[in-house]
């Protein structure tokens, strides 16, 4: 497991999401572990094993941030039963009405175990040293975390010039919305949802920028 600054950094399996760890140990607050996306939730000896390579089980997690609410990011929160969700507003709404079809996704067969949020969270907003941006386009409400140096961007940018599907609740002028913001950042280390995570990441932002208006 590679550990980039504070963030342990823990690769998806199958259809999971890319699933990353905050150590916020060291600062006085009440989340000493933040963990960013689940996965499906059919990961958890994947999960515990990775855990237990730094010392930590699943109890331990005490704050879950999703950077959205698809099934593949939200699908593992119950794994964690000691930790708080924390959510975009709009994708909290989704998240918590069993009748939406947003977080289901592509799996419309399986539950969500764990429908509850304890913090929504708007553009603004610090998580650890991480200030919350608003990047809604891949679902409505969807966010990302940037903390001077590393941006966990969820769906919405991918390295190697990807950017986040937009049939699935999401909205192509908030895409290209968000894409402007991110752009505008001066970022050394980009943490997608999926894919592999990469340094020198105002190259990976730029090519998904172009391709997006290609």
């Amino acid at each position: 497991m590679e550990k980039i600054n504070n963030v342990y950094c823990i690769a998806g399996m199958m259809a999971d999401s890319n699933c990353y760890l905050i150590d916020n140990s060291e600062n006085d607050s009440d989340f000493d572990y933040i963990l960013v996306d689940t996965g499906v939730g059919g990961s958890g000896d994947y999960f515990s094993s990775q855990l237990s390579e730094i010392g930590l089980s699943m109890e331990d997690i005490d704050l879950v941030v999703n950077t959205h609410c698809h099934y593949d990011h939200v699908g593992g929160n119950y794994l964690f039963p000691n930790a708080k969700i924390a959510i975009g507003t709009i994708d909290g709404d989704s998240l918590e009405d069993p009748e939406s079809p947003i977080p289901i996704c592509f799996v419309p067969t399986r539950e969500i175990k764990r429908r509850d949020v304890d913090i929504r969270l708007k553009e603004g907003d610090r998580i650890a040293d991480f200030e919350v941006l608003e990047t809604p386009g891949h679902t409505a409400g969807g966010i990302s975390l940037f903390d001077g140096s590393i941006l966990i961007s969820g769906d919405t940018i991918f390295s190697h010039g990807g950017v986040g599907r937009m049939d699935i609740g999401g909205n192509m002028e908030d895409m290209k919305n968000s894409l402007d913001k991110l752009s505008k950042l001066d970022v050394e280390y980009l943490l997608p949802g999926h894919g592999p995570w990469v340094s020198n990441a105002n190259e990976h932002i730029k090519m998904s920028v172009g391709g997006f208006y290609f």
